[in-house]
């Protein structure tokens, strides 16, 4: 152990010269925030991110607003929706697929155009109405997934418009945090411009254009933009909520999938914030200064099986070993070094929908071993599973070595663990196209970790039959008639007490079949130099760059 911790550190120091070279400082009257983020690549700038919640968190939610948002003023309080430019909304009494959302007046793109009923209308066509000239398939799949039952919008009058979903649907609020107005203005400048064959070329020419130069009416405006090296942002001084004008005047975002690279960077001076530092880096970090920021979080690190006809989990006492046999709070203390919650369900106990599962996920290997026997595997004959896994991303934590460690674990238990190791996005994408695509390239599990911040997001997508590839996220095609009830019942119940009881059902549902191996909660550790202040690290995937301060 002080052989590996002393080269890792050398690894690090050696890996800080570098990256030296490679970032050199801003030399600028400016108060400038550098962030190295665990993405591969900068996050899709369009309007609708890609590479998950980092997208969002570092390319929606700061240059875009939503119809709705999140809360993230508090490290103690859960984060709940609020308005965000909506100001109110109200499901119909009389026809509950119908919806009214107040708009909030003065508001204004990046551009200087006027924020209003139309353009509410245009960004829900770009994702929904495919004969819409501003209609841009590459952003359905990260968009509509998450807002499944959306059907169209309607404009009442400037400042109102009436959404319609395909079915009564008490979720829409919560999943319009996801759907980002761009400025239609400025996407149609791009588009008069345009050349093409025909109007479908000039569409994705000015969405090319439109993702160079930006508009939104988030707190964050775009400066410059260089694929896969950096992005800038600056500070919007009219952004219409005061309190959120950031208080940094500019924000730059460096992709940066390896965790020792991302500390060598802040070690070095070359960058003021990591997330996800290298666990073994945490005793230096300390002892230099750094800040060091985490928060139980709403969100899973999980193996999503594959429940096609011939995948291993199709066996329940498969599902239920492998979940037996991970020692969670060894994986804790000992390779991410205390940065994590172990995981028993998608909720822990105390949560309005965790509910009452029969099903207790703990570590006992000799209760493993004999459900694998009893599934007729042993020592002799070891069960053959393949994971499909990244080596960074959006939550995915430490995904190599813990997917070895998990490897090594299920060893005991009679498994054979496989890795296939590809880039995140692809990863990602694959997510939406199921296990039955080429691209999983044979896997039976996924290990792409998800945002439990509400019911569709933690739950539906997983878990509803009809939520399969292309849909949305139920990767394994999971098809269980009890979980498709326990979805209308929630989806379809107004009244929040009885909506929850309805989703703790389905949850205790979830855990008692072992749907997913759930490993881990991420609490979102992020280094931080002592410069910067104002920090505040909510319980969410999402954090408000507004708030913070350099010195």
């Amino acid at each position: 152990m002080l052989m590996k911790t002393t080269t890792r550190a050398a690894l690090i120091a050696a890996l800080a010269l570098t990256t030296a070279a490679v970032w050199p400082r801003v030399a600028s009257a400016e108060t400038v925030l550098r962030i190295g983020m665990t993405a591969a690549d900068i996050p899709r700038t369009l309007g609708q991110p890609d590479q998950g919640f980092e997208g969002n968190r570092f390319t929606g939610l700061t240059m875009y607003d939503a119809l709705t948002g999140w809360d993230l003023s508090s490290a103690d309080k859960a984060s709940v929706v609020i308005p965000g430019l909506a100001t109110e909304w109200k499901v119909d009494d009389a026809d509950k697929t119908k919806w009214i959302f107040k708009l909030r007046p003065g508001v204004t793109f990046h551009d200087g155009s006027p924020f209003n009923a139309d353009a509410v209308v245009w960004n829900v066509e770009k994702v929904l109405k495919q004969d819409a000239p501003q209609f841009d398939a590459s952003q359905v799949g990260v968009t509509a997934s998450r807002m499944p039952t959306l059907a169209s919008a309607k404009k009442i009058d400037d400042m109102t418009v009436e959404l319609t979903t395909k079915e009564p649907d008490s979720f829409l609020p919560i999943n319009l945090t996801n759907l980002f107005m761009a400025s239609p203005a400025k996407w149609q400048h791009f588009y008069d411009k345009a050349e093409g064959a025909d109007a479908k070329a000039k569409s994705q020419a000015a969405w090319t254009a439109f993702a160079k130069d930006a508009a939104g009416t988030g707190p964050w405006k775009m400066a410059s933009f260089t694929p896969r090296e950096r992005l800038e942002l600056v500070k919007n001084a009219a952004y219409w909520d005061k309190a959120r004008v950031p208080k940094v005047d500019k924000m730059v975002l460096l992709p940066m999938p390896e965790a020792n690279a991302r500390t060598a960077a802040l070690l070095s001076g070359q960058v003021d914030w990591v997330e996800a530092p290298a666990p073994d880096a945490l005793p230096e970090l300390k002892q230099r200064g750094f800040k060091l920021y985490a928060n139980e979080q709403p969100h899973v690190w999980p193996w999503q099986f594959s429940r096609v006809e011939g995948s291993p989990w199709n066996d329940i006492r498969v599902r239920k070993a492998a979940n037996l046999c991970v020692d969670r709070e060894g994986l804790k203390d000992g390779l991410l070094a205390g940065l994590m919650v172990p995981a028993t369900g998608t909720f822990e106990p105390g949560h309005p929908w965790r509910g009452k599962p029969t099903f207790e996920i703990k570590y006992d290997k000799a209760a493993a071993q004999k459900l694998m026997q009893e599934a007729g595997f042993g020592p002799a004959k070891k069960l053959t599973v393949k994971i499909q896994t990244s080596a960074s991303g959006s939550g995915q934590m430490q995904p190599l070595p813990m997917n070895e460690y998990l490897q090594q674990a299920l060893a005991e238990c009679y498994f054979d663990v496989k890795l296939d190791v590809i880039e995140w996005n692809t990863l990602f994408t694959n997510w939406r196209r199921g296990a039955k695509d080429p691209s999983a390239n044979g896997s039976n599990a996924t290990n792409v970790t998800y945002a439990a911040m509400d019911p569709f997001f933690a739950l539906v997508r997983f878990l509803q039959s009809g939520m399969a590839p292309p849909v949305s996220n139920n990767w394994g095609f999971i098809h269980e008639p009890k979980f498709d009830e326990l979805v209308r019942k929630a989806r379809q119940t107004f009244d929040p007490a009885a909506r929850d009881a309805a989703l703790a059902e389905l949850h205790a549902a979830s855990v008692d079949d072992a749907a997913f191996l759930y490993v881990a909660h991420d609490v979102g550790p992020r280094a931080i130099s002592p410069k910067v202040t104002g920090v505040v690290q909510p319980k969410s995937w999402f954090i408000d760059f507004s708030l913070v301060s350099m010195q």
